[in-house]
């Protein structure tokens, strides 16, 4: 058998010498500006909480009182004898929220996507999609069986010119795209690519995973930010991030959210959400309808730090939202930049591929609502003192 093997420790030696292996960092402590890393005090510039949401004492409250509720988890699929109470409320208000007619949860972003796409196109079918979307979307594609033609990233010229070349190829066609893109940061310029899917009337997709909580009036995502209610057929999203829970969900239309309870494989077949996360989902929302002031802060933050990278001579390459990327280059920098951070103090993570391109790997910054302008000044100090030491910055 140690034969048959040999081959997985041969590529595992490989991405260690390429600076590609991901030594996975242990958190001991509840999430928020600092963590408690390997048994290392530390700040965090890793987490997608941007709202501060998966430590706040609403949202634990909510969830406490749901397992005196409900339990802990559905013990069954959502078709059979997992659809609680708690779970159609949180639909009824992610609709809401999102200004949508309909809304449908599953056990995370990842798993929105895998059912979502299979269940809209098939093998007569193409799917449009930005070379640069998720992982989960790329799969969701793979999975539906339907021809994946890609167009230029944030390109609305490419997706049009694609569109033309596949004309009369297919029986139905669905364009996707990624509303924030997690490793640049940039927002997709959805406004024309939903001309673009009028123009054609092809069903329009975008997952909101990095836009909710953050983009538009109170974190309402990337549809409100460019006040596209009512056009955009499917929202994706995550409650991983800026909620900071877990759970996933499809907002839009109510014939599509009706076809995706008949159809969505993660659905029908994986247990639902538990019900003490869709209630801290719920007091999320409670939160965020109340006030802007996270979102505020969240953008505040993210505004000034950014402005203080650019100043120390980082290059912080195409993001707009509080994403923010340091372009290093070559994997193994990046690497030893990350290792320098966490032996002062900071915890980012190095990326690299194949989570991004060859030749552009980066420690990616996650601003948090969390963060003090203190904690801000002492990574930038900390970034500063890394980034002269390996020759990064003059």
């Amino acid at each position: 058998m140690a034969n048959r093997l040999n081959w997985i420790q041969e590529e595992l030696d490989t991405l260690q010498q390429a600076g590609l292996y991901n030594r996975i960092r242990t958190i001991g402590s509840p999430q928020g500006a600092w963590l408690v890393v390997d048994g290392k005090k530390s700040l965090n510039f890793c987490s997608n909480n941007y709202l501060g949401f998966a430590n706040h004492p609403r949202l634990l409250k909510a969830a406490q009182e749901a397992i005196n509720r409900y339990g802990i988890g559905p013990a069954a699929v959502r078709s059979i004898a997992g659809t609680m109470e708690v779970h159609l409320e949180l639909e009824r208000r992610m609709a809401a929220f999102k200004k949508v007619d309909a809304a449908i949860t599953f056990q995370s972003g990842f798993c929105a996507n895998l059912a979502v796409i299979p269940a809209l196109v098939g093998k007569e079918d193409v799917i449009f999609s930005d070379e640069l979307n998720h992982a989960s979307i790329i799969d969701g594609a793979r999975l539906s069986g339907a021809k994946i033609i890609r167009f230029a990233h944030a390109d609305p010229a490419s997706l049009e010119q694609v569109i033309k070349e596949a004309a009369g190829t297919y029986r139905r066609a669905l364009i996707v795209t990624d509303g924030v893109f997690s490793m640049d940061g940039d927002v997709a310029p959805l406004d024309k690519i939903y001309a673009i899917a009028e123009n054609y009337d092809i069903l329009l997709m975008v997952d909101d995973a990095h836009g909710e909580g953050v983009l538009g009036t109170g974190g309402r995502g990337i549809v409100d930010h460019f006040h596209l209610h009512g056009k955009v057929d499917i929202e994706v999203g995550t409650m991983s991030k800026a909620f900071g829970v877990m759970g996933g969900v499809v907002a839009g239309k109510p014939v599509i959210v009706d076809w995706l309870r008949q159809r969505g494989r993660p659905f029908l077949f994986s247990s639902a959400v538990t019900p003490p996360d869709a209630a801290a989902c719920i007091a999320a929302l409670d939160v965020l309808e109340e006030s802007t002031e996270l979102v505020d802060r969240l953008w505040d933050n993210a505004r000034y730090f950014k402005a203080e990278m650019k100043n120390l001579g980082f290059d912080t390459g195409v993001s707009t939202t509080p994403i923010t990327p340091i372009m290093l280059g070559e994997a193994l920098l990046a690497q030893q930049f990350s290792r320098s951070l966490f032996e002062n103090g900071v915890f980012a993570m190095a990326l690299g591929f194949p989570t991004v391109p060859k030749g552009k790997a980066r420690i990616r910054v996650m601003i948090s609502a969390a963060h003090s302008r203190d904690d801000l000044d002492k990574g930038l100090e900390i970034f500063r003192k890394v980034g002269r030491e390996l020759g990064v910055i003059q």
